[in-house]
């Protein structure tokens, strides 16, 4: 008998991952509690992050589906809470589950198409129809209370995903994408004396779309210090659950145990959604590293999104190094996105780039910077076509050159290596004109490189002498830079 286990890479159905023996981190003391204290619900969290499994998980116990629950907290629990209720346990409601991730939003019909596809499943069963998509939406909902006699659940997954792919470069179009969601999700409130729970998941949280401004029985989770593991693996969780994969690992990189486990958290660990600064991992990148017992950047490996892509190049005027180490907002603004903002720090937060560092009780603002070293160093890199003429297949040998050239202390090759990285650099960035703005460009480019050579860089400077325009430090060289 094989002592491999399987481990969840990409699994997003309980059933499957129950029924096939995948290993499991159990998070079903979150849907009692989660069903016992409210019933609408939102949770904003990175892409990869188990925002699907959780919600399939919920799928399952709505469903009345015990056996998948067998042995995790949920089934003694839920048993004892019936008795003290005096209610029967496992209640069985009707599920509606909308699926966002399967589609390509380019037009207003491939939005229309997903949300016939999701009617059609239901309407069919139910003998339900309407005139349009709010309208049908509301009589299946009474339909199938009337027909069942119970109150229906409603689990809706990315419910971004139609926003995400068409904003900035196609407004009309998402302009008409938040009217269509606005009649759909606005049907929710209207029918609250038949919905037992809903729960929507995405990414970021548009403050245009009336789902946010006008459900005010939405309770928000994203940030709340209850649910900061609800999605993700805790330290406590990854020790006790993969000790043998981490044990593995070790072996297979010649680590220790306590190294192997220094390195994790150093490369995947970090990432914060509240104030009590719950270290959480993103399972993505951890599954993947325990499956090829390799440190490598896998959650970067699925590639940037394209949004955040067109969000950064749309506000280059802003200054690279102010977002990712002087980035500082209040729970509204982080949690509130709008895509016609001018500063990219909500995105980038709500997104997994950017995570809570810190946290300021007087002010109630939030400290914010890098979660790990794969994201870092995945997203700096990621920046290096964009602010230098370097070529996105060749940075990797640029950097690793230019950090030859410093270890070597080859300052002259190192210097014409800068120069060539930063003489293409994209006139479009700024005027030719805008002195400043040029000179602010050339800060970003030198910014990048020497973050991503893994060095100690200072921008701008000042002393008794004068202003340096970089400084960097090595273990026994320091190297200024000065116009």
């Amino acid at each position: 008998m094989s002592d491999i286990r399987r481990l969840p890479i990409g699994v997003q159905s309980f059933s499957v991952l129950r029924n096939e023996g995948f290993v499991y981190i159990d998070k079903t003391e979150y849907i009692l509690k989660l069903a016992a204290e409210s019933r609408v619900y939102f949770l904003g969290r990175p892409r990869r992050f188990g925002k699907s499994l959780f919600l399939s998980t919920l799928k399952a116990y709505f469903l009345g589906k015990k056996e998948l629950f067998k042995g995790l907290y949920i089934e003694e629990a839920e048993q004892r809470q019936a008795e003290k209720e005096g209610c029967e346990s496992w209640g069985n409601y009707p599920v509606l589950h909308l699926d966002f991730n399967a589609g390509i939003y380019d037009t207003r019909e491939s939005l229309i198409n997903r949300f016939l596809s999701f009617f059609n499943e239901y309407e069919e069963i139910y003998k339900s129809t309407g005139l349009d998509i709010p309208d049908r939406f509301k009589n299946l909902i009474k339909k199938i209370y009337e027909t069942t006699g119970r109150q229906v659940v409603i689990l809706v997954d990315e419910y971004d995903k139609p926003l995400l792919e068409t904003m900035i470069i196609n407004e009309p179009l998402n302009e008409e994408y938040r009217r269509i969601l606005k009649g759909f999700y606005g049907v929710i409130k209207s029918c609250d004396d038949y919905i037992r729970f809903a729960f929507l998941t995405g990414v970021t949280k548009f403050s245009k779309v009336s789902i946010f401004s006008d459900l005010n029985n939405l309770r928000d989770i994203s940030m709340l210090p209850d649910y900061d593991a609800v999605c993700g693996i805790t330290q406590k969780e990854m020790e006790e659950v993969f000790k043998p994969e981490i044990i593995a690992l070790g072996k297979a990189q010649d680590l220790t145990e306590d190294e192997t486990l220094t390195k994790l958290k150093q490369k995947y660990d970090g990432y914060h959604f509240s104030e009590n600064f719950v270290n959480v991992y993103n399972p993505f990148s951890l599954l993947n590293v325990f499956a090829g017992k390799v440190f490598r950047s896998f959650w970067f490996a699925t590639g940037t999104p394209t949004f955040l892509v067109r969000t950064l190049e749309h506000q280059k005027e802003i200054y690279i190094r102010d977002i990712l180490e002087d980035a500082e907002m209040s729970e509204n603004a982080l949690q509130d996105y709008r895509p016609d903002m001018n500063n990219p720090i909500p995105i980038l937060f709500q997104s997994g780039y950017l995570t809570i560092k810190d946290y300021d009780k007087e002010f109630q603002l939030y400290k914010l910077g890098f979660p790990n070293d794969e994201v870092k160093y995945g997203f700096l890199d990621n920046l290096v076509p964009a602010y230098t003429s370097i070529a996105k297949d060749a940075s990797g040998l640029f950097i690793a050159n230019f950090v030859r050239d410093i270890e070597n202390g080859k300052t002259e090759s190192f210097m014409k290596r800068m120069y060539a990285a930063c003489a293409g650099l994209p006139y479009s960035l700024a005027s030719k004109e805008n002195v400043q703005m040029r000179e602010r460009d050339y800060q970003i480019a030198f910014y990048i490189i020497f973050s991503l050579m893994g060095q100690f860089v200072q921008t701008e400077v000042v002393s008794s002498k004068g202003r340096a325009d970089c400084v960097l430090h090595t273990d026994d060289t320091i190297y200024i830079c000065m116009k």
